[in-house]
């Protein structure tokens, strides 16, 4: 490997250092940022309380950190490229540990966002370096078992969230969801200074105005969303969202005609397991994050389990989940992705439409358990092999655009599912009815539902749960077009 003189990033290869331990460095701070995507749904009804703020307000704690995760995260692979993934990674892991300190010490909803959004930046710097070394110290034929550990730490990190947010709400405090980041962190970083090699560099042209063509695009087409209902979907709320979509058409075109090096290269699209996998990834985002609210909101208003019971139901997903990670892991160089992400898929829509035939007010919580199994085994045949499959067939030199883009279109999808999941259980309660959840009853405590109104808000949260499962069927259709990737041994 050659070494650039104008590097000062580069004082070693990849070659020098075994890249399982680097692996498993990266993953402590990779399963850290993706727990903070999930770990706020359990803790809504306890903020609401405490902060005296409405739905809305807390779906954007998880919005805001969501859209600032995304936005960047296109341009920071190339970052990665230019200053040194490792370096950006310590970066990136600094800032998200100090917002996250910012994030438990702050006394109000509005401060709360904005430390949630520096904890996106945080979360943006470092994801594309953990899929970009991958590609880099992982020689083809090993890079499919290095991936599937990859995206089987965010299919359970994502699982882990609410349940371990249901521990610490009600041991601690919600504050403490975002308190355990910090001892977290520090490990983290020591490991991976001590543990990721630091790797070749390349110069890069930044397109700035890609960048704000995103995120303004972006922002607009979010905010426009989740607030339509609040504002009762009038001529301003339907502008933002066309402006949205208008700039983020601006934003391809753009990256078309830039002849000298795109936010996004087009060319990578020209891959049809790229193309594929970032469809059902983006499907894969949008349906864990607005899956898991109004399940923690069911289970804690209308069943009145604690924070961390209700969170424990969740258990069954999580252990099925990583029992079947290092299996999954060795099919994924073997087998046909197709095989197993179409299945992954069908799996994960009957679990969510079985969820929400259950959720009822006198349902047994013994009842869930089978669905909740079937959920775990959908997450794990789909987040590790489409990983995989994602980056598998791409150059190295494109290593941290493909990365960036594959995980902006995660966080997109998981943005736009936070957002539209909370229109949704909006619009259900007052087609049934009802005022929007507010987290409060009339003498300022939690909510504790009447039997006459239960089954309302039941039906309009199990309602809300199917809009994840016909969103994933795009997914399933997108992996049924797999196609054999060119470097596996599969039988």
């Amino acid at each position: 490997m050659t070494r650039p003189a104008a590097s000062p990033d580069v004082t070693a290869t990849s070659e020098e250092k075994e890249p399982w331990p680097a692996l498993f460095a990266l993953c402590i701070g990779f399963f850290m940022i993706l727990v903070d995507t999930t770990i706020v749904s359990v803790a809504t009804p306890a903020i609401i309380e405490d902060l005296r703020a409405d739905v809305n307000d807390v779906v954007w704690v998880t919005s805001a950190y969501l859209l600032a995760y995304a936005v960047p995260v296109l341009i920071t692979g190339r970052l990665g490229d230019r200053f040194g993934p490792r370096r950006l990674y310590l970066t990136g892991l600094t800032v998200f540990t100090l917002a996250s300190l910012w994030c438990g010490l702050t006394g109000s909803i509005e401060m709360l966002i904005a430390a949630r959004v520096l904890q996106g930046v945080g979360a943006s710097m470092m994801t594309p370096q953990t899929m970009a070394i991958i590609t880099r110290i992982f020689p083809a034929h090993r890079r499919g078992s290095a991936m599937a550990l990859w995206g089987a730490t965010a299919g359970v990190a994502t699982l882990v969230g609410p349940i371990l947010g249901g521990v610490l709400v009600d041991g601690l405090g919600w504050e403490w969801i975002f308190f355990i980041n910090v001892p977290v962190g520090l490990v983290g970083f020591v490991l991976a200074v001590r543990l990721v090699p630091r790797l070749e560099t390349h110069d890069h042209r930044f397109d700035w105005l890609g960048v704000g063509l995103s995120g303004g695009g972006m922002f607009l087409l979010v905010f426009g969303i989740q607030e339509g209902h609040q504002y009762d979907w009038n001529g301003v709320i339907w502008t933002l969202i066309a402006s949205g979509l208008v700039v983020l058409g601006g934003f391809v075109v753009w990256q078309a005609r830039n002849r000298r090096e795109p936010l996004v290269p087009l060319r990578l699209f020209a891959d049809r397991n790229f193309t594929l996998a970032n469809v059902a990834i983006s499907v894969m985002g949008f349906a864990i994050t607005a899956m898991a609210i109004p399940i923690m909101i069911w289970a804690q208003v209308v069943r009145g389990l604690s924070p961390t019971r209700s969170a424990l139901l969740l258990v069954p997903m999580a252990v099925m989940t990583i029992l079947l990670a290092r299996n999954v892991g060795r099919l994924t160089d073997r087998v046909h992705p197709r095989q197993i992400t179409s299945f992954g898929f069908a799996c994960i829509v009957a679990s969510l439409v079985w969820l929400s035939v259950l959720m009822t007010p006198d349902t047994s919580i013994w009842w869930l358990v089978p669905a909740m199994v079937l959920l775990g085994i959908g997450n794990a045949c789909v987040w590790a092999p489409n990983s995989a499959t994602a980056t598998r067939n791409l150059p190295i030199r494109l290593a941290g655009a493909g990365s960036g883009v594959y995980n902006a279109t995660r966080q997109v999808g998981a943005v736009l599912g936070s957002a539209a999941i909370a229109v949704l259980m909006d619009a259900r309660l007052a087609a049934e009815g009802l005022p929007p959840f507010t987290g409060e009853g009339g003498d300022g405590g939690p909510v504790r539902l009447p039997p006459a109104v239960a089954d309302h808000f039941s039906q309009a949260m199990a309602t809300s749960m199917l809009l994840p499962a016909a969103v994933l069927v795009l997914g399933f259709v997108a992996v049924l077009f797999f196609e054999r990737p060119q470097h596996a041994g599969f039988e």
